[in-house]
């Protein structure tokens, strides 16, 4: 429970040490001296500045599995998830969020899906952080179930053209580029989704509002509307009919670096909490001495990490190019449930300091709460599970 991440006792394992472990340093040193000093300012403006991701895409944290013909490193899910474990640690989640969604879940679909000439004109934007990217396929009634979408996207000539409501948007503000899911043929099922690029200020876009969070303060989040939204036929990423297919491969890379971002609060919140019972004075000695504290705290040290290791193995598995849907349905689930039962403790220890804002634990457990619950709710990923086993 020394706050090393587990990572340097692991030293042997294949994906600790060597670049990894440069990587880590970096971020964790960023976090440190650009995030954590800002972050409380960031946090009740509800935003958080452009040059702070302009200044990730200098470091080169923006392209990190890219190829660096665009401006990328060219690594691995290995180096993202650090990335992301690390982002997560920093004890601000909408900071983590803001940055993963462009990075590992919208601007994903731009790579895999677009062709050489979108790859061109925008992959080196939105590596350099000049350009940041939003995935817009959640709607009021379709969330894990992408099938139940009713967003249009009827062609018309050269064009086409979107009508429909897009809810809970993450970066769906501040955005300069959208991924947006809609249905080319309503009848066809999930073979009648395809997904368009769509640039902020398009003629018929509209950001209907920003939406006020009980958690992730700072990560902007809206609602999107597109009435008669004309884009042309050359902005479709992919092939027509196919964006569903598209939306659930890059579902396993969302959901892998989602539950580092677990991890990494997870074990911050455990630090955070030791030196509080270490020095939190009761009944005529400080917490620590409470056999009890001492046993809970080092099970969730334990469980946190046992979730580390099936983490980044599941990563390792993944940079190797193999199938592994249950592992990353099985990871998200049990780190997004993990993570809110380790601030559930770790607020109970703090007594009524827990439950001031002006103590970060009380923002770590709201921010924490929507990890079980965004990119594949635990019902649905250990439905996903029980349907592979």
């Amino acid at each position: 429970m020394d706050g090393t991440g587990g990572m340097t006792r692991g030293a042997g394992l294949p994906w600790a040490g060597g670049e990894y472990e440069l990587l880590r340093n970096q971020v964790r040193r960023f976090v440190e001296k650009e995030i954590k000093p800002h972050a409380d300012s960031w946090e009740e403006d509800g935003f958080i500045p452009r040059s702070v991701l302009r200044r990730m895409g200098e470091l080169g944290f923006l392209g990190i599995q890219y190829p660096t013909e665009y401006g990328g490193a060219g690594m691995d899910a290995v180096a993202s998830t650090v990335f992301a474990e690390e982002l997560g640690r920093s004890t601000y989640g909408g900071v983590a969020i803001a940055t993963l969604v462009h990075t590992d879940m919208a601007s994903v679909h731009v790579f895999n899906e677009g062709t050489k000439a979108q790859r061109a004109r925008w992959m080196p934007g939105i590596i350099s952080g000049e350009v940041i990217t939003a995935v817009a396929i959640t709607e009021a009634d379709a969330g894990s179930d992408v099938k139940a979408i009713r967003t249009r996207a009827r062609r018309d000539g050269q064009d086409y053209v979107l009508n429909g409501e897009k809810l809970y948007i993450t970066n769906g503000v501040y955005a300069d580029l959208y991924c947006v899911a809609a249905k080319t043929d309503p009848a066809a099922g999930s073979h009648g989704i395809s997904m368009f690029l769509v640039e902020k200020g398009t003629p018929g876009l509209k950001i209907a509002r920003a939406l006020d969070k009980h958690g992730w303060r700072c990560s902007d989040t809206a609602e999107l509307v597109f009435e008669d939204c004309r884009i042309p036929a050359e902005n479709m990423l992919g092939v027509e009919g196919q964006g569903f297919y598209s939306i659930m491969g890059n579902f396993q890379n969302e959901r892998l670096v989602l539950a580092a971002m677990a991890i990494g609060a997870a074990q911050a919140a455990i630090d955070m909490t030791l030196a509080w019972v270490r020095t939190r004075r009761a009944f005529g000695g400080v917490l620590w001495d409470m056999q009890a504290i001492r046993e809970r705290l080092a099970m969730l040290a334990t469980k946190v990490e046992a979730g580390r290791q099936f983490l980044y193995a599941t990563a390792w598995r993944m940079a190797a190019g193999e199938d592994c849907i249950r592992e990353v349905s099985m990871v998200k689930a049990f780190c997004g449930e993990l993570a809110n039962e380790v601030m559930y403790t770790c607020v109970q220890f703090h007594g009524a300091m827990g439950f001031m804002r002006e103590s970060p634990i009380e923002r770590m457990a709201r921010d924490a709460r929507v990890l079980s619950i965004g990119g594949g709710a635990t019902e649905v990923m250990l439905d996903v599970v029980a349907s592979i086993s």
